[in-house]
């Protein structure tokens, strides 16, 4: 008879690999960026934004205050790794007044979280107590990240228009909040159950738009064509 404690570690284990598949979904854009040398438009606030979550999400998982949850401890060191390299690619190639910015959100999150460590350990004497403190922080900041695709949705209605919205990263990120609610489901976790309920349900409506738009959003060679027809017309 398989334990549950067995099921959730192998279902924890594949939410790894799924959230480490969504953490490297920016390498495209840092190695465009590492190409030309300059950060063009893009901005450094969602980097910095998951770097916080991954840092409220592993302190969640310690043994000083949620026991037993190393496969949330992994993953989310993974994602800081992966951040600081972000941000550092971001810093380097960024302009003095764009990487001023960055470092005083930096300085915050790094006091903002060592106020939340100091306070958390001085006033929370028990798990319980500790888990629920940080837990409630993980599932504002948890939701945050996963509301983040709502104006990309809104989006998609308004343009009828699927073009800045991946399937693959809809897919993935339907996957990983299914996944990861299932963990957390196991053996219950609100604080966990939460954000990651919210981010299934957001990524099966990221699906449904997709299916709704994709045949109305033009395909590359429509793209190119339509491109090639107003550049014949400026030059008549």
């Amino acid at each position: 008879m398989v334990s549950t404690d067995a099921v959730r570690n192998v279902v924890g284990i594949i939410g790894n690999v799924i959230s480490f598949g969504l953490f490297l979904s920016p390498l495209p854009t840092f190695i465009k960026i590492w190409r030309k040398k300059a950060v063009e438009q893009f901005s450094p606030i969602p980097y910095v934004a998951t770097l916080l979550n991954c840092m409220l999400w592993v302190f969640y998982g310690l043994p000083i205050v949620h026991p037993n949850s190393i496969l949330v401890v992994t993953i989310n060191g993974t994602g800081i790794v992966l951040e600081g390299a972000y941000l550092t690619i971001f810093f380097l190639y960024a302009p003095k007044d764009l990487r001023l910015k960055v470092l005083k959100f930096l300085a915050g999150e790094l006091a903002f979280m060592a106020v939340v460590v100091s306070v958390v350990l001085t006033v929370g004497h028990t798990h319980e107590k500790r888990t629920m403190m940080v837990g409630i922080l993980c599932v504002i900041f948890g939701t945050c990240m996963y509301a983040s695709p709502l104006t990309v949705m809104k989006m998609v209605v308004v343009t009828k228009s699927v073009k800045y919205m991946p399937f693959w990263l809809s897919l993935v990120s339907f996957l990983n909040g299914v996944c990861w609610t299932a963990y957390a489901l196991l053996k219950f976790d609100i604080f966990i159950t939460l954000p990651n309920g919210l981010g299934a349900l957001l990524g099966f409506l990221q699906l449904v738009l997709y299916g709704c738009y994709c045949r109305s959003t033009p395909t590359f060679e429509q793209q190119n064509e339509e491109k090639k027809k107003r550049q014949e017309v400026e030059m008549a």
